[in-house]
């Protein structure tokens, strides 16, 4: 039973009726809710010592708002309930109709653990980050971003282009999968590099194991360039980058009856079949 939960609710987005769900079980369970400061970009701010003593996570909004979850979640060692305020994406794995079915669930311990990686990402200064959708360098204007990459220590490949995209399975199905990079299905364990647009050359994508490491040297025209994190922008300094996957950094709260994967990228048209077997279809 949780005594105490931390909550992270999307700036914007009318999220009234699941935060309002999410008080009344709350109340009724005499459970504590400490919500969440976030910054501008949707990082959390360090943990509060409260928050660090929090039994569970709650995100009402989307994948990016669970995503600020799942960071602090990182930091406290706990599970993230993600809620979609919207279409289900690959995080918000709970409808906005059906908070207090799945808050009682999780209550009684009827719920599956779903462990995430992380890239962690080790930058020429020392200094790491940790991606937990995709790490991202891109060019910010004019001229190309030129890159070389090592895996495990041998030369892949040299481009020089829009920049590149490093994702862990999850997030091979946002915006590495939008850039014609490769999709991991669940239980797949790896990560994926993407080129962005090349300007000349062949660099395909490639799909890395979980013991892997990548190296990737970048350098900017002079336009410049940004390295994102999970959407964000971390630095207009990029430079030389080494990558590994880290696993079950966090946990999301999953069930056994959620839609599957693949079920809900098709069903939001993000997988499309082909014309000619549609109008097959249509024909029977």
């Amino acid at each position: 039973m949780p005594q105490r939960v931390g909550l992270v609710v999307h700036p914007s987005r009318n999220v009234d009726g699941p935060l309002q769900a999410l008080e009344r079980w709350a109340a009724t369970h005499d459970v504590e809710l400490i919500r969440l400061e976030v910054i501008g970009d949707q990082r959390p701010v360090s943990l509060a010592p409260t928050l660090k003593e929090c039994d569970l996570f709650v995100a009402i909004g989307g994948d990016g708002t669970t995503l600020a979850a799942i960071r602090a979640a990182s930091q406290a060692d706990r599970p993230v309930m993600g809620v979609a305020c919207g279409s289900l994406g690959v995080l918000t794995t709970v409808p906005a109709n059906r908070v207090t079915p799945a808050l009682e669930r999780f209550r009684v311990n009827t719920w599956r653990p779903r462990p995430l990686p992380a890239l962690e990402v080790t930058r020429d200064d020392g200094s790491t980050l940790l991606a937990f959708n995709d790490v991202v360098t891109v060019r910010g204007g004019q001229g190309q971003v030129r890159t070389t990459v090592h895996i495990d220590g041998v030369l892949y490949a040299r481009f020089a282009g829009d920049g590149w995209i490093v994702s862990t399975p999850v997030g091979s199905s946002a915006y590495a999968l939008a850039s014609g990079g490769p999709l991991l299905a669940p239980g797949a364990d790896g990560f994926t590099l993407t080129p962005l647009p090349t300007h000349g050359g062949f660099c395909p994508p490639l799909v890395a194991g979980a013991k892997s490491r990548l190296a990737l040297e970048t350098a900017a025209g002079y336009g410049g360039a940004r390295l994102e994190v999970d959407g964000q922008v971390v630095d207009t300094r990029i430079g030389s980058v080494r990558i590994a996957l880290r696993p079950n950094v966090v946990t999301i709260v999953d069930f056994a009856d959620d839609e599957p994967l693949m079920t809900g990228l098709r069903r939001r048209q993000i997988i499309i079949d082909s014309p000619r077997i549609l109008a097959d279809d249509a024909r029977c």
